[in-house]
């Protein structure tokens, strides 16, 4: 199994900063690439940023140019950098991977971490 553990959500203010990690463990894995979705009351789970184990990202439109995505494969952990910050990206963000385990590929998620972003 791949286990996945997110940090770095909080309270901040419209216009600032934070970073969210996402760290994957277990044993005898790959991961295929690995992104943030968020998720607000009553709303779906909405794709945020995503990057390919080869490197290659994809983006919300809403996030474009504000959010970051990158990787460090050594240590099985991704980070979202957000910038410029707006109330509605208050959201509880998950990490998502797909990865190969036992040679069979799955989503595996995280718990979730809260972001608020006050006005």
């Amino acid at each position: 199994q791949v286990q996945l553990v997110e940090s770095g959500g909080g309270l901040v203010q419209a216009g600032g900063s934070l970073r969210l990690s996402c760290a994957a463990s277990g044993s005898s894995f790959s991961i295929n690439a690995i992104g943030w979705y968020r998720q607000t009351p009553g709303k779906q789970r909405e794709l945020v940023a995503v990057i390919g184990s080869e490197g290659s990202t994809n983006y919300a439109d809403s996030v474009k140019g504000r959010f970051t995505i990158s990787g460090d494969n050594a240590k099985n952990t991704a980070y979202l950098q957000m910038n410029s910050l707006k109330p509605e990206d208050t959201a509880v963000y998950y990490c998502n991977a797909r990865a190969v385990y036992d040679f069979v590929e799955m989503d595996y998620w995280g718990e979730g971490t809260l972001v608020t972003v006050s006005s």
